[in-house]
């Protein structure tokens, strides 16, 4: 873990090293301590401990910018990279589309003390202590006849921005991940958890649920693909939804590559959902400010299935008009801008409330292998995969094989019937977001898999 006081020196280092020969210099410091214990076979495979540094220079050299990247943070390796930028704007044109690096006076209050998001208690954790947890886990498995795999990891990461006008911006945070997968000799079951507290992961609580997924799909049966009416858990409505997140941004909007265009004010998704981009949200992760420096402000991006308005970076401001949400990217990232705190309202459904009011549906843990078939009506296609369940006259009666679907995810939430209690959910497609359970009607299941 880097200081605060180390990454303001950095930068101190970078700006007066760069003196008269640039007319900014902005530095970003991101350092990631991650501590991974893996497990396969009910048995422990591997702890590892690594720490990464990643120190990003801009530099403008009267209208000419260039950007060095380095993990070397001695003064010689900063002051290197101050001369190799320079070097580089030296051989470039000028550009007139960049802007003026951020002051201390255009960003409002320092929010970061506000949400706090670092837990002593996943900083001090070691491999004993992460051994414990797993042992947890895998006596779930011996006891229901089951083989665990997966990991328990913890991640220490802070962020910096600081720049030749005096901004300088520092967080820190903490994180938590479990992923287990309960193998039996015909099915799986599977649940990871995420958060910024070590008490949101429960490694048994999350144990016993794929195990209790494993034992239920036991000898699967084949069902004939078609549509159906589907329960996502939150796993799964996640890797779905995670598709549509760059269309709610300012840059998609201008490009005129988002396909929500020119529909702002317009109903574009069913009226029961709701969706912000809420970096404040309790159950919530993430730094406070963006790769700009400004905070990051709550966004109501649809209300009511209506689109409001897209997240913005300080250019996409400037070429739409209003006000930067705080939601920019890094100079070199091919995003804009990015939503990074998505939060779906939920209902008052409970999943066995839906399970019960279902004649006959599949219920899905998880999808996977996500992919995007066509942008412009977000057509996805993947598959079910550990856990996924027939549902007859109210309840789960057995696991079924695995299906192959090609769904939209515009038309899946135009279709949502009924909605549980959101919880910070993660997958593997995207970054963990608020979301609920969902109910949904018409989703559409194209062929069987092979396993």
């Amino acid at each position: 873990m880097i200081t605060e006081a180390k990454c303001r020196k950095i930068v101190d280092l970078a700006v007066s090293h760069a003196g008269d020969r640039a007319s900014g210099v902005q530095v970003t410091i991101y350092t990631q301590d991650q501590a991974t214990s893996r497990f396969a076979n009910n048995e422990m495979t591997q702890h590892v401990d690594t720490s990464s540094t990643t120190v990003s220079i801009h530099v403008n050299a009267r209208g000419r910018t260039a950007f060095v990247t380095t993990d070397d943070t001695t003064s010689r390796g900063i002051r290197r990279a101050i001369d190799r930028a320079l070097e580089i704007a030296s051989h470039l044109p000028h550009d007139k589309t960049t802007l003026a690096m951020l002051k201390p006076s255009e960003r409002t209050e320092d929010n970061v003390a506000k949400f706090s998001r670092f837990d002593q208690r996943i900083a001090a954790l070691g491999p004993d202590d992460r051994l414990l947890r797993v042992k947890s886990i895998i006596a779930v498995a011996q006891r229901g006849r089951l083989s665990a795999a997966g990991i328990f990891a913890t991640y220490v990461n802070t962020y910096a921005v600081g720049n030749s006008w005096g901004l300088f911006r520092y967080d820190a945070q903490t994180n938590v991940e479990c992923s287990i997968t309960m193998l039996s000799a015909s099915s799986s079951g599977w649940q990871k958890g995420y958060g910024s507290n070590l008490d949101a992961v429960d490694p048994v609580k999350l144990a016993e649920g794929a195990a209790y997924r494993a034992r239920r799909s036991r000898n699967p049966i084949y069902v004939r693909p078609g549509d159906y009416t589907v329960i996502l858990e939150p796993s799964a409505v996640l890797d779905l939804v995670c598709f549509l997140y760059s269309d709610m941004t300012g840059t998609e909007h201008w490009d005129e590559t988002s396909v929500f265009q020119k529909k702002i004010g317009k109903k574009v998704l069913g009226k029961n959902i709701t969706i912000s981009d809420d970096v404040q949200h309790p159950l919530q992760v993430g730094f406070a400010f963006d790769d700009e420096g400004m905070n990051r402000e709550s966004v109501p991006l649809f209300e009511n299935g209506i689109c409001r308005k897209p997240v913005l970076s300080r250019r996409s401001a400037k070429y739409m008009g209003g006000k930067p949400t705080g939601h920019g990217a890094a100079p070199t990232s091919s995003e804009g801008e990015y939503p990074m705190n998505i939060v779906i309202e939920g209902g008052d459904s409970s999943l066995e409330e839906m399970i019960k009011s279902t004649k006959r549906g599949i219920l899905m843990t998880r999808v996977w292998y996500v992919r995007d078939v066509d942008p412009n009506t977000k057509l996805l296609t993947g598959m079910s995969r550990d856990g996924t369940f027939l549902i007859e006259n109210g309840k789960v009666t057995r696991g079924i094989k695995n299906m192959r679907f090609n769904q939209s995810a515009l038309t899946l939430l135009k279709n949502v019937v009924e909605l549980g209690q959101p919880v910070l959910a993660a997958g593997e497609e995207t970054f963990p977001a608020v979301v609920p359970p969902m109910k949904v009607e018409g989703f559409r299941f194209s062929s069987r898999t092979k396993a």
